[in-house]
C-alpha cells in the first residue's frame, strides 16, 4: 500500500495547482457572460415547450376551458 503523507501530499498538490494555466479576468468576464445567455435561452426555450404541450393536452382532454 502507498505511503500515506499529508505534508508530501500538500506540496504536490500546490506544484500541480502552480501548471495550471488560470484564465484571465476578461475570459472569465465572457464564459459568465455567456452561461447567463444560454440559461435565458434554455428558460425561453422550455417555457414555450411547456406552454405548447399544456394547450395540446387542454385540447386532447378538454380541460381548463
Amino acid at each position: 500500500m502507498a505511503d500515506i503523507n499529508p505534508a508530501r501530499f500538500v506540496k504536490e498538490v500546490r506544484q500541480e495547482g502552480r501548471k495550471v494555466t488560470w484564465p484571465t479576468r476578461k475570459e472569465t468576464g465572457i464564459s459568465t457572460l455567456m452561461v447567463f445567455v444560454m440559461v435565458i435561452i434554455a428558460s425561453i426555450f422550455f417555457l414555450l415547450v411547456d406552454q405548447v404541450l399544456s394547450l395540446g393536452i387542454k385540447t386532447i382532454f378538454g380541460l381548463g376551458g
